[in-house]
């Protein structure tokens, strides 16, 4: 039987152990749900508690920012591996787990990751706190399961990574909506998730295998 939207939440909130801090992966091509089902996790997971005891990070905090991507030749491949501080991203997530509040030595506060506008397209600088209460990372992004170059580190510092599959109709339709909802024209839209998604896409894809759990669309509470 594949998984529920409550099977998840009680395996994400299983995850933290002896009272440390646990991070959680959720992986796919883009467009799949993964910032959706990210987001109504931590949002379950909370509840009503005064202290979060979830927090989402998302991985895009880690875009480099246009005037970089343009001095590296790589703005006509933005969202590609190689526009991502991976080995940022990967030093922030062992922050995360060893800054946990339950250090003895004094450290332990709360720490600052990046958010991302999708307005602007652009990383924003200590958008997201994580405060010593949250137990649980949920981080999202479509490259969390490749093996190669600095992305090798992201793997071993997350307790589980889930992968989120769709119909690739459905995906790409998405996409384009995205897209023109942030300033493309159906055109423009179409010739990048057909050209620039699409080879990412096939990229995260060949990586699902070494997911801990599949994640169908039937699972984000929207089919509920």
């Amino acid at each position: 039987m594949p998984p529920t939207f409550d099977d998840l939440l009680a395996r994400a909130r299983s995850l933290p152990r002896d009272g440390h801090r646990a991070l959680l992966g959720i992986a796919g091509s883009p467009g799949a749900g993964k910032s959706t089902l990210a987001g109504r996790l931590v949002r379950a997971l909370n509840g009503a508690a005064a202290a979060p005891w979830a927090v989402q990070v998302p991985m895009d905090g880690f875009h480099l920012a246009d005037a970089e991507l343009d001095r590296l030749g790589r703005r006509g491949r933005k969202g590609a591996p190689d526009t991502f501080d991976a080995a940022g991203y990967a030093a922030l997530l062992r922050r995360l787990r060893e800054e946990d509040g339950q250090d003895t030595a004094g450290r332990g506060g709360t720490v600052y990751a990046p958010g991302f506008e999708r307005v602007l397209e652009q990383p924003l600088a200590g958008a997201v706190p994580v405060p010593p209460s949250a137990r649980l990372v949920v981080t999202e992004g479509n490259y969390l399961l490749l093996d190669s170059g600095p992305w090798a580190r992201v793997r071993p510092e997350l307790d589980e990574v889930w992968f989120c599959v769709l119909d690739e109709e459905e995906r790409v339709r998405r996409l384009v909506a995205r897209h023109e909802e942030f300033g493309k024209s159906h055109a423009e839209a179409v010739a990048w998730v057909l050209g620039s998604d699409q080879r990412n896409a096939d990229l995260v894809a060949a990586t699902r295998d070494r997911a801990d759990l599949i994640v169908p669309a039937t699972a984000l509470p929207e089919h509920h």
